[in-house]
């Protein structure tokens, strides 16, 4: 039986209703949004404005329309980031940043579009003071992510807020690491854009993905990808409203399907009991595994501004031996490596080697926790 410690990558098992609803649409549904005139067309377009009531509803808006659905966080990102930025724009990331957004910045430079790094503490935490420093006149922009994938650091996104509120710059958050887990109150934080994912802290199916926009920036977004919306099909360019204007093509259907069911599985459960019973589990990882001399936690040892991701490295073995042993040996299945965040590792300097990285959901048990620290200590020592 796998002990499945890898839910920063994707949450796993998913709630059996999440299988259910996309059974029942692939058996019983079958049909696309905005193209047909019959009942279960009628109906999959009620699943998808639900999803959408839903996915707004998290992040403390009331305007739907406002979400749109790609296939998952990086697509969202890209989608932000080079249909926002024109040749000469400034951009300031954190140190801590996935690949996600550090790849399509790196793209960008052949626009003349340029970044700077806001340095980070050991402990993978923004040190907010540094942004003043970075600012420059031609800024447009503070791209950051909410939680790090490799740490589990939380950032102080209110003093970041506070910040491009002063500047006049657009706040886009990447939450592939805090969507469902924690909250994001748009009307609060004001941002641009909020990017997530759905099979991480939202619990659906992969290949499903979207983002919150805002107003201001819906009006001036150019589209990534255009084509069929179901909309305006006597014209040949794209619908400007939302959200059609960024779903050219046919919308991931059972995907939708999934994530509404998941949501609905959130909402049961409120998202402060799932993000407790994954502390509870971190606190336990955390306390055990202080006692094993030759490992250490890569990142923050308290449970202040953090999710339940944990990451170790040791000196006694190859890393991704030992992620590669507890798979084989203990059936404990997690990652090894640089987790598409180099600078991350550099900035809680684990960078060449990587750290082996512990992420605990909804379903792990504290029975799991105590097999995973026997099993740590059976292989390191």
């Amino acid at each position: 039986m796998t002990i499945y410690l890898d839910n920063a990558a994707t949450t796993f098992p998913k709630p059996a209703s999440v299988v259910e609803a996309m059974k029942h649409y692939i058996n019983c549904v079958g049909s696309n949004v905005s193209r047909g005139s019959y009942s279960s067309a009628f109906d999959a377009g009620n699943i998808v404005y639900e999803t959408r009531e839903m996915l707004a509803d998290l992040f403390h808006d009331n305007e739907p329309e406002r979400i749109f659905f790609t296939r998952n966080v990086t697509e969202s990102l890209n989608l932000v980031l080079k249909g926002m930025l024109k040749p000469e724009d400034h951009v300031l990331v954190s140190s801590m940043e996935h690949n996600a957004v550090m790849r399509p910045l790196h793209r960008l430079m052949e626009q003349k579009i340029t970044f700077s790094r806001i340095p980070c503490t050991k402990e993978g935490y923004l040190i907010t003071d540094l942004m003043e420093e970075a600012w420059q006149e031609n800024t447009k922009a503070v791209v950051i992510t909410h939680a790090s994938n490799v740490s589990g650091s939380v950032m102080n996104l209110k003093a970041i807020a506070d910040f491009c509120q002063q500047k006049g710059l657009s706040l886009i958050i990447d939450a592939a690491q805090t969507a469902g887990v924690l909250p994001i109150d748009v009307q609060r934080l004001l941002p641009d854009a909020v990017c997530f994912t759905g099979h991480k802290g939202l619990y659906g199916p992969q290949g499903m993905g979207g983002a919150w926009i805002s107003k201001r920036l819906a009006s001036t977004l150019k589209p990534l990808i255009e084509g069929g919306t179901g909309s305006l099909s006597d014209e040949e360019i794209q619908p400007e409203y939302l959200p059609d204007k960024f779903e050219a093509g046919t919308l991931n259907m059972p995907g939708i399907y999934g994530l509404n069911a998941a949501l609905h599985w959130i909402k049961e459960r409120g998202i402060e009991e799932i993000h407790d019973h994954e502390m509870k589990l971190t606190r336990q990882f955390l306390e055990k595994i202080e006692s094993l001399k030759k490992i250490s936690v890569v990142g923050p040892m308290t449970l202040e501004n953090r999710t339940a991701v944990v990451s170790i490295k040791t000196s006694t073995m190859d890393l991704g031996q030992l992620a590669h042993r507890l798979a084989k040996d203990y059936g404990i299945a997690t990652r090894s490596g640089m987790h598409c965040a180099p600078h991350a590792h550099k900035t809680l300097q684990s960078f060449p080697e990587g750290t082996v990285r512990f992420s605990f959901g909804y379903f792990n048990t504290e029975e799991e926790i105590e097999k995973t620290i026997k099993a740590l200590k059976e292989i390191v020592g």
